[in-house]
This record gives C-alpha cells, structure tokens and sequence, in this order.
C-alpha cells in the first residue's frame, strides 16, 4: 500500500489558487479563521463548474476563501454568503473587490445560517456549501435539502472531523455531529453521495431528480 499521508499532501499541494485566494488566505490566518485548503477549494470549484451554478449559497464566509473558489468556477453564478461576524464578512469583501468580482455577484448576509436559510427559496439553488455553525448542522442540512434544485449538490466540510469521524474510540460532542450527518445520508434515499479524503473531509450530496 503507498503512503496514503504523502498522496493527500501530494493532492492538496497540486491544487493551485489565485493570488486573490492566497491573500484571502493571508488575512485568514491573521484572524484566526481556518479555510478550506487549497485541495477542497479546488472540488468546490470544479462542483460549481460542473453544475453550471448560477445560485450558490454558503454558511461560513470566513474570510472569502471558499466563495472565490466557487465564483472563480461559476462566472454566471450569484452568491449568497452568511455569516455571523461582521469581521468576517468585511475581510471577504475586500477579498471579492480585489479579485474583481461584481457587488452583484454577492449577496454578503449577517446572521445564523439556520435563520437565514429558513428565508430563503425552495429548489432555487444549484450548490449549498456548509461550513458554520456546526451545533445546528442538522438544522442546516435540512434547509440545505429544501433549498436545493433537483440535481443540486450540498457540500459539507470538515466531514472527517480531525480524522476523528472513523475512529469508534472517539465519542466527543463534535465527532458525533458529523457522525449523526454521514448517517443521514446514508439513510436517505433522496441523495447520491460521496465521501472525500481531501483536507479535514468533504462530504458531497446529489439530490436526486
């Protein structure tokens, strides 16, 4: 068997990002804010590319990492993007003005993402990114499901939790959560889902047409 932890190294390093990107990266490390690495941002990017998306909703701005990521994939596609710190949210602006993205390509929303997502449209999206929040992940999910058009995707980081999710010795509160999430899906005959090894995991869900 080839050493599995240089082959993930090996797939996060090939992913290349914008100069726009790694300065969002920058002013995320300098806040404290962990982003999605190099290699789900890349997935995320080819997922909004693939659908063609054109209405893209994402729970967690951070620092506008992974919303360049999608936009760079969409070119057509608005974004809304929700987040609870106002923090947050204005270094992602600077982010999205310096890589040239149009105002009114954004929709930047503060607030819980449950809340916010319970006002949003039924199967009006292409893509939901799930990365905030995670004691109401659940609820998310669920608002996820109804906003999703059919053949929309969810995706959810943070899948593997640490590398935590696969072990059964690991009982704690977070590893649960995650846990509770892979059980869904795989009891839901609605989705068509996949599970990635790629920075702290990715979960992907297609709902079914």
């Amino acid at each position: 068997m080839a050493d599995k932890i240089s082959s993930w190294k090996f797939a996060e390093d090939f992913a290349s990002e914008s100069e726009a990107i790694r300065n969002a990266r920058t002013r995320a490390d300098e806040m404290g804010i962990e982003c999605v690495t190099a290699s789900v941002g890349s997935h995320l990017a080819f997922l909004a590319s693939t659908l063609q998306a054109k209405a893209i909703v994402e729970a967690g701005t951070g620092a506008g990492v992974s919303a360049l990521h999608m936009l760079a994939g969409a070119p057509a596609a608005v974004l809304a993007t929700i987040d609870s710190e106002q923090e947050h949210q204005a270094a992602a602006k600077a982010a999205f003005a310096e890589a040239g993205i149009a105002s009114n390509r954004t929709r930047v929303i503060v607030g819980k993402a449950v809340d916010v997502m319970s006002n949003m449209a039924d199967a009006a999206y292409d893509l939901v990114f799930l990365d905030a929040d995670r004691d109401s992940l659940e609820e998310q999910l669920h608002e996820a499901s109804r906003l999703l058009r059919p053949g929309g995707v969810v995706a959810i980081a943070h899948a593997l939790w640490r590398d935590r999710v696969p072990d059964p010795a690991m009982r704690d509160e977070a590893t649960s959560v995650y846990r509770d999430v892979l059980r869904f899906f795989e009891n839901n005959s609605d989705f068509i889902t996949s599970l990635l090894a790629s920075g702290d995991g990715l979960l992907l869900a297609s709902k079914r047409a």
